[in-house]
């Protein structure tokens, strides 16, 4: 009898970068790594999707569609070529007409895709259907995505309800029962066969349970799978992660209970924050009798490749290197032999605790990451604990981190239980802090909301796993009606005529016009650059006149250097600036995350010597400043006229953040509840309302400000 053989969706060009090295791996790479792995046998390749149409042209200045038919042109069918989508949304957050999912899924296919892996943050059914269909449709086979989350840990772990006593109980002191009362579980088992059930009857040619966070610890790994692969008829695909340590064991848990599909990486880019590794998964199916449907001889040749092409990313770099390791030609240590042995005899007798410290020890052998324990614990993302994490202290309100991730069950629940993926996790997290601080300030729950978690309760995300409570609804959105969002109003950006560049469009076909569709502000500046290219390769030569390079004035004040490697995304100040204590002065990505760097005291900017797009070192100078105090006495702020005294009442900013729009002018007479201004913080965006019928004295901010938190806005008469 033959030994069942496991196919292998490699993830590495795609998933396995993106979380480890930000999406950098740049076309020169791609090309030294396509011709090893034609041979390798891959059941398929994830190589496009994501983050990378929107990477490729925002951080690398390549185009998306020329990294699709490069893998293409090599690969030749040899293995199936993959993409990530978020159905509804593509690979933004808004909803697009029918139209456009249809223009990009054809494009796509026409540029070499195969699979197209389709989920919906909320597991919205209605939002992944009409994907299916046209991917389907046009030739393509749709891979229906069932996002896995956790029931919310609750602050108490059950209500208690206590029955009133009667007359005689309490005369003769008999005590009353207590029944003890669950919250209902919605993230059963069943729950998630259910939707692939729905994908599957919709069009699915494969079924994948989707685990981003890498919560799927593996007796759950063990239920889900064995019970998906009873109820569907299609392959099942189980994709997971390794942050919190459960993604080796549930892998091998999966194997056993019969997956069809397991995602991996090669070697140097998995393990951490990434899937498993697959010469790791190899040495645990070799013990399984099961065969890996791989040419390994050729998985080495790349692991080979793929030391270089890490080396390259070291200012992206996330994770720890492992050790060098060579499945077909390296002799294990006796005590790991011993350990893989454990874990496998765990695994079948389903005995987790074992499982999981056979599988530590394995991967601590190997010089992997330790699990975070953070993300095992709360049960939350990695990336959504630790941008908590960034939004408070750049609000100086790190106390209020437990008391944040206390309330993250509250606004779950309120907000109908939805998965904690991108971007609910954010919109939750976000507003989990708000209602904290609303707390801390003495104010009601939800007296400070963002504009997506309005839209979210509102109803343009789609459905929620549980319905909102229309009253909630109406507390939040002032209307207690479900409001789905409506595509018929959408509008195609516009494709304007460069007349500097000798009036060529900004898109010159499909694919680019798609381009600016679906992520409008990188397109922009990307075909600009397109462009404006073949305009000087049209121009006759002439002699370009070397002008000498000013030397750089020396730097004489106080310097704000970068914490860590990364870029430089927005820079919110200016040579000149005030800047209070607490606010926000840059904006840099370093490991996934945007971080603001804020004042550490009261300064006055004199340079800024980064860009954005810039790519920096830990410690690099960014900004130079002098104290605000010896700004002063140098009399460098000195001139401005003095504003005339402040009389009438004062409107402050809840928060420190920047001013997005101001919607009124001295002069106005607002309504209770008409909104004022719009601001950014903690990256939502937030409405400012009148809390009583006003009229606009004054405004002392201007659109694109940063502002401290009490900093006045405007003065009402």
């Amino acid at each position: 009898m033959e030994p069942r053989k496991l196919k292998i969706r490699d993830l590495t060009l795609r998933d396995g970068q993106q979380s480890l090295f930000a999406t950098r791996l740049n076309q020169e790479n791609i090309d030294k790594l396509l011709p090893l792995y034609e041979n390798a046998g891959f059941y398929a390749m994830e190589v496009w999707g994501g983050a990378v149409p929107d990477s490729v042209m925002r951080y690398l200045d390549e185009s998306p569609w020329n990294r699709l038919r490069s893998v293409d042109a090599v690969m030749k069918g040899k293995s199936l070529l993959t993409a990530l989508s978020r159905g509804r949304n593509l690979f933004g957050y808004v909803p697009y007409p029918d139209t456009v999912l249809e223009g990009f899924y054809k494009e796509a296919i026409q540029n070499g895709l195969n699979v197209m892996r389709i989920f919906d943050a909320l597991n919205d059914i209605d939002n992944v259907k009409e994907s299916i269909r046209l991917i389907n449709e046009l030739g393509g086979i749709p891979d229906g995505a069932v996002c896995y989350t956790v029931d919310p840990k609750e602050e108490t772990p059950a209500q208690v309800e206590q029955p009133k006593q009667g007359f005689l109980a309490r005369l003769f002191g008999k005590k009353a029962e207590v029944k003890v009362v669950e919250p209902e579980k919605i993230f059963t088992d069943e729950y998630f066969v259910s939707k692939a059930k729905e994908m599957e009857a919709l069009g699915a040619k494969i079924i994948t349970l989707k685990d981003m966070a890498g919560l799927v610890n593996p007796s759950r790994a063990a239920s889900i799978i064995s019970k998906l692969k009873a109820a569907v008829n299609v392959p099942v695909d189980f994709h997971t992660h390794c942050t919190p340590g459960y993604g080796l064991a549930s892998s091998v848990m999966a194997i056993i209970n019969g997956v069809d599909i397991l995602d991996t990486n090669i070697w140097w880019f998995g393990g951490g924050s990434a899937a498993p590794a697959i010469e790791l998964v190899y040495l645990f199916a070799q013990k399984l009798g099961v065969e890996i449907d791989v040419n390994m001889e050729a998985v080495g040749q790349i692991r080979n490749q793929l030391l270089a092409a890490r080396e390259s990313l070291k200012e992206f770099d996330l994770g720890k290197l492992p050790k060098p390791f060579d499945p077909l030609n390296d002799k294990l240590p006796a005590e790991i032999e011993a350990e893989l042995d454990k874990a496998v005899a765990a695994a079948k007798a389903n005995n987790e605790e074992a499982l999981l410290a056979a599988c530590h020890a394995i991967e601590a052998y190997f010089g992997f990451p330790k699990p975070n324990e953070l993300v095992k614990n709360a049960e939350v993302p990695g990336g959504m604990y630790s941008n908590m994490v960034a939004q408070l202290k750049a609000l100086q309100a790190e106390d209020l981190l437990d008391d944040a991730m206390r309330l993250i069950p509250k606004v779950r629940r309120d907000a109908g239980l939805v998965p904690l993926v991108t971007p609910t996790s954010q919109i939750v997290g976000s507003q989990a802090v708000f209602v904290a601080l609303d707390r801390k300030k003495g104010n009601a729950d939800y007296s400070n909301l963002s504009n997506q978690f309005i839209s979210l309760i509102k109803g343009e995300y789609g459905k929620t796993p549980v319905p909102v409570d229309p009253a909630f609804r109406e507390q939040i959105t002032g209307d207690a009606t479900e409001r789905p969002y409506d595509v018929s109003k959408y509008k195609q950006p516009e494709n304007p005529t460069l007349a500097e560049l000798g009036g060529v469009k900004l898109a010159s076909n499909t694919e680019e016009m798609l381009l600016l569709e679906l992520l409008p502000n990188v397109a922009n500046g990307f075909l600009r650059k397109r462009r404006a290219e073949e305009n000087q390769a049209a121009q006759p030569a002439t002699p370009v006149e070397e002008k000498p390079v000013e030397a750089a004035a020396p730097i004489t004040g106080e310097v704000l250097k970068a914490p860590m490697g990364g870029r430089i995304v927005s820079i919110k100040a200016k040579p000149g600036d005030k800047i209070a204590k607490g606010e926000v002065i840059l904006v840099y990505e370093a490991m996934k995350m945007e971080n603001d760097v804020v004042a550490e005291k009261d300064l006055v900017i004199k340079r800024i010597l980064v860009n954005p797009d810039q790519v920096v070192n830990a410690d690099e100078a960014m900004v130079e400043f002098i104290d605000a105090a010896d700004a002063a006495a140098q009399d460098l702020t000195a001139g401005a006229e003095a504003d005339a005294p402040v009389t009438g009442e004062v409107l402050k900013a809840p928060m420190g953040g920047k001013v997005i729009s101001i919607k009124v002018k001295p002069g106005d007479k607002v309504a209770k509840g008409g909104v004022l201004l719009v601001y950014e913080a903690m990256k939502m965006e937030n409405d400012v309302v009148a809390e009583k019928d006003v009229t606009v004295k004054r405004i002392f901010v201007q659109p694109d400000e940063v502002v401290g938190a009490e900093a006045p806005l405007m003065e009402f008469e």
